[in-house]
């Protein structure tokens, strides 16, 4: 969304509503946004998402299993009454904040018992998934027939053969014509044949405070503080920074106020994300497609002067945040601060956006607001070598922080058709098309990524607010639709990189070393990692998933 229609958007001193908002929208260029079809959406759409309705409480399992039930339509029409009798299943995902895995029980009941299927679930923490995954890779006991996973580890799983070739009658089921652009092929995709089913579409967003910038109190101490421009949403990772400090020690409504959020404690990988999403602006150029690693040779660009300016940007805002942010996972950023209360910035997965209204730990509703990740005055070129100013003003570069979760098959099932179309079909259901709109609107662990999740009268029916949902999914699509969208290499090992720069990221933040000198040991730990795997097939897969 360009700067200053979002500024008219969103400010105090004029907020779009009713049809306006929604034209507004549709100007900016995102996924389909259609009010013409507002008010003939399907039936069964309309009645999911009153269950149990925003602002009437956090969904229970009774909610998440008649949402299941009544998804249960396309499931239907290719697999008969009992087909599945006999099959188990071994599903492996997460158990986070009591959604994904949690949240797909109660959602797959009504298949199971239609279908006569037993399914077995294996939940893992957030910081065990990559090593519990890597160990079956490792050792080829896959122990598991379905898989919920990110696009990152289709290199690991898809590279290596482990995956079911997706069959042609579950596309069409799941209608993959729907998804957002980003997450069709090669997304999901290996050597030209489709692995995933999609059930989420990631990327960070820039979550903030809305009563914190808009109060005029803190805007004239700002003012007498001698701060730079006016009290406002921050739009470049500068001003986070100087907010950040100013915050330091301020109070709104008795609370103590606190500026960014940075998570400073390694998450089994996942963490490094939110350095990334610090660093892209700085990063990614928009002439190059690589902020990782060089695309001819492997060697990392985390030690470049972009990737060491994000990580002291960390280092000297610490003393600013919550005394414990050194022992602040991601979980705890978005779920135990933000959400409760305690911050005024956070970049964060879609999942807080939904939250904020339909959480019970939730306190601030009607006080948050949502953008693309800040951008930078300057952006360091990798091949030239130096910082430069575009002509076209700040650089943005949204995070589109792990391509999304997937619902994978495992090869192990092929050998036997039945329970082959019964994993297959329990994928279908979790990634079906009217279910994952509900997911995308209540506490899931997934966001939107599909074009016709963007249609803001189903929103505005569920109970949602115009203008913060108009916000909301425009901070999603802009960041989607962005063209210097950083989206990382889907190549093998990418999880082993990030496990090892978090490993060395506690010690930076904790004081035991520089920025410079942790980010030069980030990589030289990938260089060995390349060399490991083998750089000549790193270098060509990774050429591949940039493109080029």
């Amino acid at each position: 969304m360009k700067v200053e229609l979002y500024n008219y958007m969103m400010s105090r001193r004029a907020v779009l509503k009713g049809a306006a908002g929604v034209a507004a929208m549709a100007a900016v260029g995102g996924p389909a946004m259609n009010v013409s079809t507002a008010f003939a959406q399907d039936d069964i759409r309309a009645a999911i998402l009153k269950i149990p309705g925003v602002g009437k409480g956090q969904p229970t399992d009774a909610d998440w299993q008649k949402v299941g039930e009544m998804c249960l339509g396309p499931t239907k029409q290719n697999v008969q009454e009992g087909e599945f009798k006999g099959v188990e299943l071994s599903f492996m995902g997460l158990n986070n904040q009591n959604v994904h895995n949690v949240l797909f029980r109660g959602l797959s009941k009504a298949w199971a018992d239609y279908t006569g299927a037993t399914i077995n679930w294996i939940d893992l923490a957030q910081a065990d998934y990559n090593a519990r995954l890597q160990q079956a890779i490792a050792t080829g006991t896959v122990d598991f027939d379905v898989i919920e996973m990110g696009a990152p580890f289709e290199g690991d799983v898809c590279g290596k053969g482990l995956a079911s070739v997706m069959p042609d009658w579950v596309a069409k089921q799941i209608d993959m014509d729907d998804y957002v652009g980003y997450l069709k092929a090669p997304v999901g995709t290996w050597d030209g044949k489709t692995y995933r089913v999609s059930c989420d579409g990631d990327c960070h967003n820039f979550n903030f405070r809305s009563d914190v910038f808009a109060d005029k109190a803190l805007a004239e101490e700002w003012k007498k503080a001698g701060g730079e421009g006016e009290w406002a949403e921050p739009r470049t990772w500068q001003q986070v920074n100087a907010m950040t400090k100013f915050l330091k020690g301020k109070q709104l409504d008795g609370q103590d106020l606190y500026g960014y959020l940075d998570p400073a404690k390694g998450w089994g990988g996942f963490g490094f994300y939110f350095l990334g999403s610090r660093a892209t602006a700085y990063v990614k150029h928009p002439d190059s497609k690589a902020f990782l690693f060089e695309a001819e040779t492997m060697k990392p660009m985390v030690n470049n002067p972009g990737w060491v300016r994000a990580i002291q940007d960390v280092v000297d805002c610490l003393p600013s945040e919550p005394a414990d942010q050194l022992n602040a996972d991601p979980g705890t950023t978005g779920f135990q601060q933000f959400l409760a209360g305690t911050g005024s910035m956070l970049s964060w997965w879609g999942d807080i956006g939904s939250n904020v209204n339909t959480n019970d730990s939730s306190v601030i509703q009607g006080k948050t607001a949502f953008d693309i990740l800040p951008g930078s005055p300057d952006v360091y070129n990798h091949a030239a070598g130096k910082w430069e100013t575009l002509a076209s003003g700040p650089n943005f570069a949204p995070n589109m922080a792990y391509i999304g979760w997937g619902i994978y098959v495992m090869a192990r099932v092929d050998s036997d058709p039945k329970k082959q179309k019964a994993a297959w079909s329990l994928a279908a259901h979790l990634g079906g098309k009217d279910i994952s709109l509900w997911m995308a609107a209540y506490p899931s662990g997934f966001q939107p990524y599909r074009q016709s999740h963007f249609n803001i009268p189903e929103w505005v029916g569920a109970g949602y607010d115009e203008a913060f949902i108009a916000n909301y999914l425009a901070s999603q699509a802009n960041s989607y639709n962005h063209p210097n969208a950083a989206i990382e290499p889907r190549i093998p090992g990418i999880f082993q990189y990030y496990s090892e720069a978090e490993d060395i990221l506690s010690n930076i933040y904790a004081g035991k070393m520089t920025a410079q000198e942790g980010a030069d040991a980030i990589a030289a730990a990938w260089e060995k990692r390349t060399d490991q795997l083998g750089r000549d097939n790193q270098i060509k897969l990774y050429k591949k998933s940039l493109g080029m």
